[in-house]
């Protein structure tokens, strides 16, 4: 779910008296695992898309939303921490509040194109069931003593209401609002942001707070003003890989040290999670997994980012950082044979994708919907749905093209 304005990250001129300051050079590592997440979230989110088998969440505990959401943190440090830097802390905060601005309103542009889609294709005769009530939308249609709410659009309005499959921008939105305290807390002391960002993960842990008898200092939001279900994802609870990818692009967290030891660790945290990730291995005679999984449910709870989550992804995230190299020079294609030049090809396609995130992530979740309403009519057969995952990466890859060109604003006359 990373969506800072990646038209912010390009290098810009500097002129005098800030000549001495130098340029951020891109690091392809951000925009290239970001655009992998992108294509990832497009096919988790499609119904009955068996490439679901083999997407991360399938064999660790951390998914492609810690990879967006980590990769966000590194982008708004970028696009925001630099802002803070040179224009200071109101200024600063003015942009990350434009930011939200845009989002929310990206949010509610989401919201209503996929519903008028779920209930054009619920009305057209062709497919096979509701798909408004797919997305458990049926506040907005059905009144009834459970779900009667006149407010129903307020609601969503103000996020009150905040269906499941619509979650990741207010996510992103409340994590961004959090930014200004973080940047005065840091312009105090580092460690000060360090307790803080530690402090609002604690007490996001529900689970844990009951079994303290805490309950009481738990801090989430409600998903819907008729009962107690809260947002799936507890922003309070993802900040903590948020503003994790944020230090490590700040500098205020070192990079760590590539040896073979903590290489050797990390490989083994990811290949032991596994077992305990996926369903076919484990009910392929690891019957322990299952026990040991249902031990530590409260520290792999997706919407709270239990602990467990963000240990599985730092592994994960170390192990693909020191594959990619130095500023993700092992990305770089060699040589000039064919496969050199096809994989340059692919590589600038996915740095494209992941450098428009917003504008693809936006389109990825519309798009979903209409490929498994495709793939009702057509079948599932291997030919079908890889057809229609090629369809749905060429829509992503035409989106981030065309956000592209509009935000290079080609119409401007350079004098």
């Amino acid at each position: 779910m990373t969506l800072a304005d990646p038209s912010n990250l390009t290098p810009i001129a500097q002129t005098a008296p800030r000549a001495a300051t130098p340029a951020r050079v891109r690091d392809l590592r951000l925009d290239f695992f970001r655009g992998l997440a992108m294509f990832i979230i497009l096919m988790a989110h499609t119904p009955g898309n068996f490439l679901t088998s083999w997407i991360p969440a399938r064999w660790g505990f951390s998914d492609a939303t810690e990879i967006f959401v980590f990769c966000s943190g590194m982008a708004s440090a970028i696009a925001f921490g630099r802002g803070y830097d040179t224009v200071g802390w109101r200024l600063g905060t003015a942009r990350v509040g434009f930011r939200v601005w845009q989002v929310y309103w990206a949010h509610v542009g989401l919201f209503f194109a996929t519903l008028a889609l779920t209930v054009a294709l619920t009305n057209s005769g062709f497919g096979t069931r509701n798909y408004w009530g797919q997305l458990n939308l049926w506040p907005m249609f059905v009144e009834s003593d459970k779900w009667a709410n006149p407010d129903i659009l307020l609601s969503f309005m103000t996020l009150r209401y905040v269906p499941n499959y619509f979650d990741i921008l207010p996510m992103y939105m409340i994590v961004l609002m959090l930014m200004p305290i973080i940047m005065a807390l840091a312009n105090v002391n580092k460690w000060l942001v360090g307790a803080f960002i530690l402090t609002v993960w604690l007490f996001a842990q529900r689970k844990l707070l009951d079994n303290l008898g805490l309950s009481q200092f738990y801090i989430g939001f409600p998903a819907e003003p008729w009962t107690d279900r809260p947002w799936f994802f507890n922003p309070f609870g993802w900040q903590l890989v948020f503003f994790t990818g944020f230090a490590f692009m700040r500098g205020w967290l070192p990079k760590p040290p590539v040896n073979k030891t903590l290489i050797l660790f990390a490989a083994f945290l990811v290949i032991a999670n596994i077992p305990l990730s996926n369903i076919g291995v484990r009910e392929f005679g690891f019957d322990w997994a299952r026990d040991i999984r249902g031990v530590i449910k409260p520290l792999i709870d997706k919407s709270s980012f239990g602990i467990l989550r963000y240990v599985h992804f730092l592994a994960l995230a170390y192990l693909c950082w020191v594959a990619a190299g130095d500023k993700g020079d092992n990305l770089l294609p060699r040589g000039n044979g064919t496969l050199s030049n096809v994989w340059e090809t692919c590589l600038a396609i996915i740095l494209k994708v992941g450098q428009q995130s917003l504008a693809v992530f936006v389109v990825s979740m519309f798009t979903a919907r209409l490929m498994g309403f495709v793939m009702d009519i057509t079948g599932r057969d291997t030919v079908t749905v890889l057809m229609v995952n090629l369809a749905g990466t060429c829509v992503l890859v035409a989106t981030a093209y065309g956000a592209g060109w509009f935000k290079s604003q080609p119409w401007r006359v350079v004098k």
